[in-house]
């Protein structure tokens, strides 16, 4: 037991540090590239911060456990929208100014899209293909029309500074591979050690583990003021986490969904998502009484998912 236990402590650490590197390179090579904060949030940021959901999944599907794959993917998003939109609007209001709007649409219709699959217990490599064909079609969409762009901080230095960034993601994701083997190999020690369900490991344990990185990212963002990099970050993860996760995990384990995720956890995950959308519509901030519910929700459901 020990040793699950090290080895998952272990894992979070890797995923943390990586992820933290992960994400200042992806920043600096965005600001060289001269686009949006909410571009940078949605795309580069939201793909560096969901690597620690990638390389768990990839792992969890290699040692034949579908269900912390799937788990953490749909553990990852509900942790995303409820905990770490939520924790940041805790610690400064985000601003919504009507950016998102399209993204929010896309990441309702992927969950959706999630759901269906999980409902027909559809699994095969063809349907994995199809939702990275998605991701993909996403970010050339994201690129073409990635809104206003941001100043460029100089060129005298530019490209040392653009080698440094690519360094740090390149040694974040390094980090990230070693933290996500350890996590899974730990998780599910742990789960055989206590009889729990892969499938509830998958939701809480490794999906708030893989969430750091974002927690980490919207955080800082909230701090600094840039909520289009929180909201960002937040939407466009929960996009990559569908779509190129999830494509990635069908392909290499074409198994269907875990039935048992296809009922609450699902309806939960779509009406967190169709929230998200109603509040960039109709409201102009999400505060810290809302922060506070939305975290207050996330907490209600861990409990539930080990009580069922």
């Amino acid at each position: 037991m020990l040793q699950a236990v090290l080895l998952s402590i272990a894992g979070l650490i890797g995923l943390a540090i990586g992820g933290e590197l992960l994400v200042r390179g992806a920043v600096g090579i965005a600001q060289k590239l001269g686009v949006s904060t909410l571009f940078t949030g949605l795309v580069i940021v939201g793909f560096a911060t969901s690597m620690p959901e990638m390389v768990a999944s990839v792992q969890a599907s290699l040692a034949g456990s579908p269900e912390i794959a799937w788990g953490n993917i749909i553990g990852s998003n509900l942790a995303n929208t409820l905990l770490i939109l939520g924790a940041s609007a805790l610690v400064a209001p985000i601003i919504l100014t009507g950016t998102g709007r399209r993204d929010a649409i896309f990441a309702l219709a992927a969950t959706l899209l999630l759901w269906a699959l999980a409902l027909s217990q559809l699994g095969a490599r063809w349907v994995g293909v199809a939702l990275l064909i998605g991701i993909v079609g996403y970010i050339v969409w994201r690129y073409r029309y990635p809104g206003a762009s941001v100043p460029e901080d100089g060129e005298g230095d530019a490209p040392q500074k653009a080698l440094f960034a690519l360094a740090l993601f390149i040694g974040g994701l390094v980090v990230l591979v070693l933290g996500g083997d350890a996590l899974v190999k730990g998780a599910i020690a742990l789960a055989t050690i206590f009889e729990v369900p892969e499938t509830v490991i998958g939701l809480t344990v490794v999906a708030v583990g893989t969430s750091l990185p974002e927690l980490a990212a919207s955080i800082a963002a909230a701090l600094r003021g840039k909520s289009g990099l929180a909201l960002g970050n937040v939407v466009g993860s929960n996009i990559y986490n569908i779509l190129l996760i999830g494509g990635t995990t069908m392909t290499i384990a074409p198994f269907a969904l875990p039935v048992e995720l296809a009922g609450v956890q699902m309806a939960l995950l779509t009406i967190s998502a169709l929230a998200l959308l109603l509040l960039l519509w109709f409201a102009d901030r999400i505060g810290r009484i809302l922060g506070a519910v939305l975290v207050a929700a996330f907490a209600a459901n861990v409990i539930f998912v080990f009580s069922a």
